[in-house]
C-alpha cells in the first residue's frame, strides 16, 4: 500500500502490504481472543483514555503525515484530531457512568396476573467489531474515530479496514491505540489495522466478526451490507453512504437576510472542498427578486473560493464527470461553473441552478437528486410552498434537513412548523438558520438518517453511538450470586437502574 500526496499525484512511501485472506483471518482470531481483557469497565475506561493521550502525544507526526496524504490542511487535521481525542473521553465518560448499559430490574410478584417471575435485563458487548475508515475523515471517523472508540467502549475488539486515501495517517494511529492497549494491560490485539480492498470483503464475511461500522459511498456500502446479510449467520451493518442535505430557504427568510444567507451556503458547500458528508447539496431557494440577491451573493462568495485538492484523483475525474453530466440537463444553469482549477489538481467550486418545475416528476433530472460528492450544490427555484413541497417528496433520505426562516416564522407564524413537519421524515437532524457541515460530539447528537443515509437508525456520533455493538440479554430467577455484578440485588457498582418502573441513580 502506497501513500499518496494528492497536490502532486506522487507516490510518498510504501506503508504496508495489502493483507491476505490468512492475515485477515489471524487478526479476527486474535482479535476474538482478546474479549475477555475488556471485559472491565475500569480497563476500558483506562484504555479509552490512554489512547486519547497517546494520539496527542504523536499528533505533530499524526496531522502532518494526514495532510500530505489528503491535503485537508494542518488547522482542519489539528481540529480533527481535538475531536477523535475528545470523543475517545466522551466514550470513557459514558462507561464510567454505565447508564448505557440499560440496567432493568423487575422483582417478581406473584399476585399479579400472569403471575411475574424475577426478571434483570441489561446489555453484553457482540463481540470482534469491524470498522470501514472513511477516506474524508482520517481520524474522526477512521482508525481512531468514532466507530473505533464506541465499541471498544462497549467492550467489544476493533479491526480496522483502513482507507486507501491515508495508509500512513493510519498506520500511526493504529500504533498509537496499540501502544494505549499495552499501557493499560491488554493484548494489542483489541485493534488491528488492516490494508486492501480484498480484506474489507474478508473480513464483512469472517465467521468470528459480529457487526460492522463504515462511512464511505451508496455503492461500496450497499456492497459491504449486502454481503453482511448474505451471510450463513447475518450480522448488524452500520452504513453511513450518502446524503444530499436538502436546505429549503422562505420567501420571508430571503426577504430578510438573503445576502447573510448566500454567504453562509458558500462557506459551507465549500467548507473542506465540498468533502463534508454533510455539505448542502441541494438548496430550494424562491423564485424572484429576494431569490436573485440570494444567488447573487452566493456567486460572489463561491467565485471567490480557493480551488482545492480532492481527496484522490479518483474522486476528482468522478466530481469532473458529475459536474458535466448535471450541467448538460436541459434548464440547467451555472452562474459559478464547477470544474478543474488553473492549476495542477484542483478543482474550483460552483453551483447550478434549475427550475423547481424539472424536479416534481419523474425523469433525467434525477440525477440532480444525488449526491455529488465535491464543492457543488444545486439551487432549485421554487414559485410556491406547494412546489417546494412536490421536490421535497421526491427526496431520498439524508443526514440532515435544513430551514432558514424570518424571524417572524420561527416565532411560531407563517411557514416555519410546517416546513420542520415536511422536513422531519427526510432526515436525522434538522436544523433551524444554520448550516449541516459541523458535527457536535453530544449526547444528544444524531448522525444518521432514512435510506440511502444509512442503513440503520443508530447514529455514528455522539454516545448513544455505544448502543450499535452491544445487545440485551435478560435473566430469569437467576439466584443472586450467579447474576453478573451488574445485576445483583445490592447494586454493588453504583449503577444507574431503573427497578420496578421507578429510576434508580
Amino acid at each position: 500500500m502506497w501513500s499518496v500526496d494528492p497536490r502532486t499525484g506522487k507516490q510518498r512511501e510504501a506503508v504496508a502490504s495489502e493483507a491476505t485472506a490468512q492475515d485477515v483471518d489471524a487478526a479476527v482470531r486474535a482479535a476474538h481472543a482478546a474479549r475477555g481483557a475488556l471485559a472491565g469497565r475500569d480497563t476500558r475506561i483506562a484504555l479509552l483514555r490512554a489512547a486519547a493521550e497517546e494520539l496527542e502525544a504523536d499528533g505533530e507526526r499524526i496531522v502532518a503525515t494526514a495532510d500530505a496524504e489528503t491535503a485537508l490542511g494542518e488547522a482542519r487535521l489539528t481540529g480533527e484530531l481535538a475531536r477523535s481525542t475528545g470523543q475517545l473521553r466522551a466514550f470513557a465518560d459514558e462507561v464510567a457512568d454505565g447508564g448505557y448499559l440499560g440496567v432493568i430490574i423487575d422483582h417478581a410478584d406473584p399476585a399479579l396476573a400472569p403471575p411475574r417471575p424475577d426478571l434483570r435485563r441489561y446489555k453484553i458487548p457482540l463481540g470482534v467489531v469491524a470498522v470501514y475508515a472513511a477516506s474524508n475523515f482520517p481520524l474522526a471517523f477512521s482508525v481512531p474515530g468514532g466507530d473505533t472508540a464506541s465499541a471498544l467502549a462497549a467492550g467489544c475488539p476493533v479491526v480496522v479496514k483502513a482507507h486507501p486515501d491515508h495508509p500512513a495517517t493510519s498506520e500511526l494511529c493504529g500504533a498509537a491505540l496499540r501502544r494505549a492497549a499495552a499501557r493499560t494491560g491488554l493484548p494489542e490485539d483489541v485493534v488491528t489495522v488492516v490494508h486492501g480492498f480484498d480484506a474489507g470483503v474478508e473480513l464483512v464475511t469472517h465467521p468470528l466478526v459480529t457487526a460492522a461500522g463504515f462511512t464511505g459511498s451508496v455503492r461500496g456500502g450497499r456492497a459491504l451490507f449486502d454481503a453482511a446479510a448474505a451471510r450463513p449467520v447475518p450480522i448488524p451493518f452500520y452504513g453511513e453512504l450518502g446524503s444530499l442535505n436538502p436546505v429549503v430557504i422562505t420567501e420571508a427568510a430571503a426577504q430578510e437576510r438573503g445576502e447573510e444567507i448566500g454567504t453562509g451556503l458558500a462557506g459551507s458547500m465549500t467548507l473542506g472542498s465540498g468533502q463534508f458528508c454533510t455539505k448542502p447539496g441541494l438548496v430550494l431557494a424562491p423564485a424572484g427578486q429576494a431569490g436573485d440577491a440570494l444567488l447573487g451573493a452566493l456567486a460572489g462568495e463561491v467565485a471567490e473560493a480557493v480551488p482545492g485538492v480532492l481527496l484522490d484523483s479518483r474522486m476528482r475525474q468522478a466530481f469532473l464527470a458529475g459536474v458535466g453530466e448535471r450541467a448538460d440537463l436541459d434548464g440547467v444553469r451555472a452562474p459559478v461553473a464547477a470544474g478543474g482549477g488553473a492549476e495542477g489538481d484542483t478543482v474550483a467550486a460552483g453551483f447550478l441552478t434549475v427550475d423547481a418545475d424539472r424536479l416534481t416528476t419523474e425523469g433525467p433530472h434525477d440525477l440532480l437528486l444525488e449526491e455529488c460528492f465535491g464543492p457543488l450544490t444545486v439551487v432549485v427555484r421554487y414559485a410556491d410552498a406547494d412546489q417546494a413541497a412536490a421536490v421535497l417528496s421526491r427526496l431520498p433520505g439524508n443526514l440532515t434537513a435544513t430551514v432558514h426562516l424570518a424571524e417572524a416564522e420561527a416565532n411560531g407564524e407563517g411557514e416555519g412548523a410546517r416546513l420542520l413537519a415536511e422536513l422531519t421524515p427526510l432526515a436525522g437532524r434538522v436544523l433551524v438558520n444554520g448550516w449541516p457541515t459541523g458535527v457536535a460530539v453530544t449526547h444528544a447528537q444524531h448522525h444518521g438518517g432514512p435510506y440511502p443515509a444509512t442503513t440503520s437508525t443508530s447514529t455514528s456520533v455522539g454516545v448513544t453511538a455505544i448502543d450499535r455493538w452491544l445487545r440485551p440479554v435478560t435473566y430469569q430467577n437467576a439466584p443472586d450470586a450467579l447474576l453478573p455484578p451488574e445485576l445483583r440485588e445490592d447494586n454493588p457498582l453504583g449503577l444507574p437502574r431503573r427497578v420496578n418502573g421507578r429510576r434508580e441513580g
